[in-house]
């Protein structure tokens, strides 16, 4: 299952990514140049969902490369930085333009990371009420302490639709979800 990051620079996306596939966390995270691609399966139940995640670089000259890595994918996680006000506001633009491009077929989830830094410029309250009333997932995180990584994924993973892309696993055999029925896995 494609799932895309999102988000401006230095807010933490590959920080996440990697305390996710790898339970690994970088003091000097260098930027993303382009995208990277890594993949991790999270089981959810009688079956595993293969999230492939592309981390996109948040420079301001990246951006227009963005839409090339979201489409057509049935997932995003739009990450900001709770100590940073604007990268807050340009997480919500970015919500905007997944929905208005993906026609709200992706399931977005909305990633407030460095929760464990003092100076928050964005309370939990705030990002919590946006959230409901986009009807996106919500979670605080932090990357260096590993809160709330796992928790976003998987509810992510609960979310998405079942549909024909999706890869699991049922016993030790590999099949393809059937097309269009509704629900997440039940993680």
């Amino acid at each position: 299952m494609k799932l895309v990051l999102l988000g401006e620079s230095a807010v933490g996306k590959s920080s996440i990514t990697l305390r996710f596939v790898r339970n690994e966390f970088t003091e000097s995270q260098e930027p993303t140049i382009g995208a990277a691609f890594l993949a991790r399966n999270i089981s959810c139940q009688d079956y595993t969902v293969r999230f492939e995640i592309w981390d996109t670089a948040g420079q301001e000259r990246y951006h227009s490369l963005a839409p090339m890595y979201y489409r057509g994918a049935p997932a995003a996680v739009v990450v900001y930085d709770v100590t940073d006000r604007n990268s807050y506001e340009k997480a919500k633009k970015w919500v905007q333009q997944l929905k208005e491009e993906q026609r709200e077929t992706t399931t977005i989830a909305l990633a407030g990371n460095k929760r464990d830094l003092p100076n928050h410029k964005v309370t939990i309250q705030e990002a919590q009420e946006y959230a409901v009333a986009e009807g996106l997932i919500f979670h605080e995180t932090s990357a260096l302490s590993n809160y709330g990584i796992t928790e976003l994924f998987k509810e992510l993973a609960d979310k998405l639709p079942k549909k024909s892309s999706a890869l699991v696993a049922d016993g030790g055999m590999t099949k393809l979800l059937d097309d269009d029925k509704s629900g997440g896995c039940g993680c």
